[in-house]
């Protein structure tokens, strides 16, 4: 492992002398994303080849429609990018027919329903509380305001996806749409269940792989291309592409589904993406893609397992994938007070509802983690040990009542600092360092 100097010294010449006010801050995040350690499983580094595309002069052109077929002119290397993209994605997940034009994950969903579902139909999805996503039928969301929306749950005893309700809700409610897709959910996703479900009462199936895509893609999550109708998902998180999001189907949908998104919800697609995107497929088909995606998963079981060694109570009692769900009651504290305390000691994660909370959404009981970012970093077993460690240390400062204020700031500057010597010695991908004087990055 090699120590770096200061990272985010000079870079962006031209940003710097047209607008300094942005190049400060952008300068600061870079400096922020290479000082913390980053545990929001959503979050990762794109590599710098991805952070190019994606700040490319693709950004420069307008492209409504589809390749050969657009309302511009000027298209030829447009079309040419589209489909390059399209194909590697094909052959990343296997799938028949792939749209690569949503502006992210939830307009990608929400053009399933305008492509599947009329207003008023049901629709099924897992709970927001439970593990489920805004956009797969909760009431705060156009899918549940739009649609009458079914919301299955986990079960208490051993927080897994509750499939015998599956199966009575859908038997019930006869849904046009079930949704089988995540986003605080720590264990697989049995799609093939999900299917066969979907079939017996006509419905079609959906599985929403946005927080797992770069599982999927490198073989160490079961893939629901086999099973089920259509898979959306976005490109960044696990997947390490640019933000933003993709629809795979079976051909039978591919019409619906491609109108729906134009000229159905969207303008233009995002030229500049679709290149940053192009970039990630063609990564995520390299063995180095690969053995990186299986120690995600490696570091999230040793962080899991840490973290249970030391006290903390795990939703489902550990993990399958790349996330973490805790319950922080028994420590004496909510999640959103664990989740300021850690970001203030330079670990950052994000406050999170668990399973049959009684506690609101803005200061449940729990705090959701992931080792996607951390393993771009190139973090291991004997880190996630050191990290479940300090995560003990911050819980434990943050319930001491003879602390105050001041107390504990002092307490979490000295775990920032520890921190911050650890992510010296682990570069970040795709962020700007600059040792002697010279401009340098890491890409992988």
């Amino acid at each position: 492992m090699q120590s770096v100097g200061m990272p985010n010294i000079q870079f962006m010449t031209s940003i710097t002398k047209s607008d300094p006010e942005v190049a400060a801050i952008i300068h600061a995040e870079n400096k922020r994303q290479h000082d913390k350690i980053r545990l929001v499983p959503s979050e990762n580094y794109v590599s710098r080849a991805v952070l190019e595309a994606t700040g490319s002069i693709m950004t420069n052109k307008y492209s409504e429609g589809y390749a050969q077929d657009r309302y511009y002119e000027g298209q030829q290397q447009i079309d040419k990018l589209e489909l390059l993209c399209i194909e590697r994605a094909k052959a990343v997940f296997g799938a028949e027919h792939v749209n690569v034009q949503p502006y992210s994950g939830s307009p990608a969903n929400q053009a399933v329903y305008v492509a599947l579902a009329e207003p008023g139909e049901t629709i099924m999805g897992l709970s927001l509380a439970d593990g489920g996503h805004l956009t797969h039928g909760d009431k705060v969301s156009i899918s549940g305001k739009h649609y009458h929306a079914v919301q299955y749950g986990v079960r208490e005893d051993d927080g897994a996806i509750d499939f015998d309700q599956v199966e009575s809700l859908a038997k019930k409610y006869k849904p046009r749409i079930i949704f089988c897709g995540t986003t605080a959910y720590p264990r697989f996703v049995d799609f093939e269940k999900f299917a066969k479900i979907g079939r017996e009462v006509g419905a079609v199936v959906v599985a929403d792989i946005a927080h797992i895509s770069g599982l999927v893609a490198a073989g160490v999550h079961p893939s629901p291309i086999p099973h089920v109708d259509v898979v959306t998902t976005t490109t960044h998180k696990s997947l390490r592409g640019p933000r933003g999001g993709m629809i795979m189907c079976k051909n039978e949908f591919a019409e619906a589904l491609d109108k729906a998104v134009f000229p159905g919800l969207q303008g233009g697609p995002h030229n500049h993406t679709t290149a940053g995107l192009a970039v990630a497929l063609k990564e995520a088909q390299t063995q180095e893609f690969k053995q990186y995606a299986r120690q995600i998963v490696r570091n999230a079981d040793a962080l899991a397992k840490a973290l249970i060694d030391r006290g903390f109570c795990l939703s489902s009692g550990g993990t399958d994938n790349h996330l973490i769900l805790i319950d922080v009651t028994n420590k004496g504290i909510t999640g959103r007070q664990m989740a300021k305390a850690l970001d203030a000691s330079g670990i950052v994660c994000n406050f999170n509802r668990i399973p049959f909370d009684k506690r609101p959404a803005m200061n449940p009981s729990g705090i959701r983690i992931g080792t996607p970012a951390i393993t771009s970093r190139g973090f291991g077993p004997d880190e996630m040990v050191r990290l479940a460690d300090w995560i003990e240390t911050i819980a434990r400062f943050r319930s001491d009542e003879t602390l105050d204020l001041s107390g504990r700031k002092k307490a979490y500057r000295a775990v920032a600092e520890e921190v911050k010597d650890l992510c010296d010695q682990f570069l970040a991908p795709g962020l700007f360092y600059d040792t002697d004087g010279e401009l340098r990055g890491k890409s992988i």
